[in-house]
């Protein structure tokens, strides 16, 4: 089983680790390309690039231009304990086990707007570039494109069984899945909302969390075990449900 996620654009590069064991981003060659173009951009082109706020933007800049390899501890941080935000705050990375870590290592991959996907232990430095941005580079008018073939050659080495897709619509786009070796499945989680079964941008980024978290703990390799996924009030609907995908509603009397 191999899960994928979506990053966060929350970071945290102070609280400390729990590891030592570290490895390198597998498309790391392909990111400073990137980042070639991303320097070329002033303050004001990320403000209108990314719409956000001049300090931002700043921050931003200022990452893009101290970008330096080769990585190391010193200068960047594993990426499972990196990224922060409503899908991590749900998983209890702090607490995991050396096994733990060996688990997800082998079994999640982040996407990535910068470093395309990432294994829990890649060291990667603070950036912001979401997938879903017009970053043009490298010939490419966008990241979907510099990115999709890479990244679905990269799940097809490292999937060694059903691919879960945790990932947000924006991230998993950059995925072809067609070209996928093994059988992919989408994980959606629902809430009754004014009469209606919805899916809740907040509450499904925390599901999925949630999700990944419970397959790491519980090392799930058998995609019908995640039907017994029941954190916080979770219950799978066969009746929601299809073949290729699972429906989890929450029950708001738990």
């Amino acid at each position: 089983m191999y899960m994928l996620l979506s990053p966060s654009k929350t970071l945290d590069f102070d609280t400390p680790v729990t590891t030592q064991q570290s490895t390198s981003p597998s498309l790391l060659e392909d990111s400073k390309k990137l980042v070639q173009e991303a320097q070329k951009l002033s303050t004001l082109d990320i403000m209108s690039l990314m719409d956000v706020s001049e300090k931002i933007a700043r921050t931003n800049y200022e990452r893009f231009q101290q970008f330096t390899t080769p990585f190391t501890p010193a200068n960047a941080r594993q990426a499972l304990f990196a990224f922060k935000g409503d899908v991590y705050d749900k998983m209890d990375v702090a607490d995991y086990t050396e096994d733990d870590l060996a688990f997800a290592q082998a079994h999640l991959g982040i996407l990535s707007g910068l470093y395309g996907l990432l294994r829990p232990l890649d060291l990667m430095q603070a950036y912001r570039l979401e997938m879903g941005k017009k970053f043009a580079a490298d010939g490419a008018k966008n990241l979907y494109e510099f990115w999709s073939s890479r990244i679905t050659g990269l799940i097809n080495k490292h999937a060694q069984g059903p691919i879960i897709n945790l990932a947000s619509q924006e991230y998993f786009k950059a995925v072809k899945p067609k070209e996928l070796k093994q059988p992919l499945y989408t994980v959606t989680f629902k809430q009754h909302k004014g009469g209606k079964l919805k899916t809740i941008g907040l509450m499904a980024k925390r599901a999925r969390g949630m999700m990944a978290n419970y397959i790491i703990k519980n090392r799930i390799d058998n995609i019908e075990d995640l039907k017994n996924f029941k954190q916080e009030g979770y219950v799978f609907m066969p009746d929601l449900s299809s073949e290729q995908e699972y429906v989890f509603v929450l029950n708001m009397d738990v």
